[in-house]
């Protein structure tokens, strides 16, 4: 008898201990990397120097965690997407090392990612390169808005589940459907990005009648409000999701690159925190999730940005990846030509640059269009004199744009350049106004900002023409000739070489500027290339051995006695001496 009271008594003793435990809340850590854009490591290839941030400081950041008592295997770690494009490091296992598991996927599986959205950027990799990508990953990549074209089937999964302790959380994927507007339809073929509300309203419904999640993420590669706004789609969307589509519990998001942290109040009157960790792992967005198995509240969440340069970069990882290290190494440092002479974007703003207009010569011997419209896609920076390699050209050019050529009348150049000057040009009205166009905001401080995206700020080859920034915007541009001295007409129908960000509607210079409808821009595409600009700005470059940037000269600011002495100022302001 008595053995049967001491066996009673540690049953119950098991019961009483397995109940406390069942009783004890349950605590997750989930990490969100967003917009790395290649940088896996604390080194820029680009400029041959450490750079802060990187997987490489993530890495010890989670290993700190997964050691620590509190959380332990309790970490969840996410990426919100454009990770394939930015630093050599990417367009390498893009572009060169294709028989290899591509490295963006090696080292998301070695931090042991449990789930992945595709950004804009990764999608302009292209199809065959996105879809590596998602086979070499081992964690799930989702897409809950892409479908494929003019189906309601979906091309990756909407969400996917990961349990800790019996708690299920549901992390569900969307994508901004605004990339349909500035990438090329060959990138993304066959496939259609729908509006992300509605998509997630759709999955948030089947969440909860299937899955019966205890939380549920969003990962959103989507801004917070506002972009590009159409009939169709907006392009971040992040706060109207969470506003009106109830359910999240959070929200991770990326696309622009800017640290955010705060919480909406959804329509049920609940509270949504929305956490954005912005780019190069510079930073990485936690939520610190506390489950009561018993009790209220169910589910307590705390939002938490933290600094990634606090953390050394992980030897045993540096170590792992030291092989693709020193192949990306080998590659950026090949030699592939030669300047006469070293070139500043920062010229580009006050009149034709050598900068720019090496651009506009490369796009018009590529297409043998006859006119290039081109803008400096570098705020400041500069290309060498002397040896060229290839790391150059990233900081060159750093998108890996198409080069289209397309057909347009005489009067939507005209009404292009109006819209692009009108941007980038205040209207002077004596000689101490600015020539440029401020952020009135800015000007009493010490770093005077542009009022707009100076990536927008285009000029025109192959044509003669003055800008007159004493005239109201829509009035300014007077076209002379062709740069052959032929006759220019507003009537005439032109081919212009633009690259495909521009060609797809980006920076709306071809639509509110030159009054396209959306609709009708694939329609004047008469050709394209399949292989991104750099490429052929390196093989432009390798072919004559030896280049010699110089100005074409086909446009100039007047009343030049004005504008002269204004850049002179402005570019004091913005440069310094």
């Amino acid at each position: 008898m008595r053995h049967y009271r001491i066996a009673y008594l540690m049953c119950v003793v098991a019961l009483m201990f397995t109940a406390c435990r069942e009783a004890e809340p349950v605590r997750l850590k989930i990490v969100c990397t967003s917009d790395v854009h290649g940088n896996f490591f604390p080194y820029d290839f680009i400029n041959d120097e450490p750079a802060k941030g990187s997987l490489a400081r993530v890495s010890s950041y989670l290993s700190s965690l997964r050691s620590a008592e509190v959380f332990g295997e309790n970490v969840i770690y996410v990426d919100n997407g454009d990770i394939l494009h930015g630093q050599p490091t990417s367009y390498y296992y893009n572009t060169v090392a294709l028989e290899h598991c591509h490295l963006a996927a090696e080292v998301l599986n070695y931090l042991g990612c449990e789930a992945a959205v595709l950004g804009n950027h990764d999608i302009e990799t292209s199809g065959p390169t996105y879809q590596r990508y998602i086979n070499d990953l081992e964690c799930g990549v989702m897409g809950g808005n892409i479908h494929f074209e003019d189906t309601e089937h979906l091309f990756l999964p909407p969400y996917v589940i990961v349990e800790r302790e019996g708690v299920k959380v549901a992390f569900m994927g969307l994508t901004t459907p605004a990339l349909t507007y500035w990438l090329p339809r060959n990138l993304w073929a066959g496939l259609e990005f729908r509006d992300m509300e509605s998509a997630a309203q759709r999955w948030m419904d089947y969440l909860h009648q299937h899955e019966s999640p205890d939380l549920v993420i969003g990962i959103f590669h989507s801004g917070y409000d506002g972009g590009v706004v159409t009939e169709e789609f907006v392009e971040n969307a992040t706060r109207s999701v969470a506003v009106n589509v109830p359910g999240f519990d959070a929200i991770f998001f990326g696309h622009i690159h800017e640290p955010h942290s705060t919480s909406v109040v959804n329509v049920a009157g609940d509270t949504v925190l929305l956490i954005n960790p912005a780019n190069n792992a510079r930073n990485v967005a936690t939520l610190d999730v506390t489950v009561n198995r018993n009790g209220d509240p169910r589910v307590t969440l705390t939002a938490e940005l933290v600094d990634m340069d606090a953390y050394e970069p992980d030897t045993t990882y540096m170590h792992h990846f030291a092989p693709h290290m020193e192949r990306v190494n080998k590659y950026v440092a090949k030699k592939i030509g030669e300047s006469t002479h070293e070139i500043y974007s920062r010229d580009a703003y006050f009149g034709p640059s050598d900068y720019v207009d090496f651009v506009h010569r490369m796009q018009l011997d590529v297409t043998k269009a006859q006119v290039s419209l081109a803008a400096p896609l570098a705020y400041d920076t500069s290309f060498p004199g002397g040896d060229i390699h290839i790391r150059d050209m990233f900081d060159f050019y750093r998108y890996e744009n198409m080069l289209y050529v397309m057909l347009l009348k005489g009067q939507e150049i005209k009404d292009y350049l109006e819209m692009s000057y009108g941007q980038w040009t205040n209207q002077m009205k004596s000689a101490d106004d600015h020539l440029l166009l401020f952020d009135e905001a800015t000007l009493s401080g010490e770093a005077p900002q542009l009022k707009n995206l100076y990536y927008n700020f285009d000029s025109a080859a192959g044509i003669i023409y003055e800008v007159d920034v004493t005239k109201p915007i829509g009035e300014r541009i007077r076209i002379k000739t062709m740069a052959d001295g032929k006759p220019f007409s507003l009537e005439a129908t032109y081919r212009v070489a633009v690259n495909s960000y521009r060609g797809n509607g980006g920076g709306e210079l071809l639509t509110k500027g030159a009054g396209i409808p959306r609709k009708d821009l694939e329609q004047r595409v008469i050709s394209s290339t399949d292989i991104d600009l750099r490429f052929y700005m390196l093989n432009y470059i390798e072919m004559r051995e030896s280049v010699d940037p110089q100005r074409l000269n086909h446009w100039k600011f007047v009343p030049e006695h004005w504008t002269n002495i204004a850049a002179k100022r402005d570019y004091k302001l913005l440069f310094g001496g």
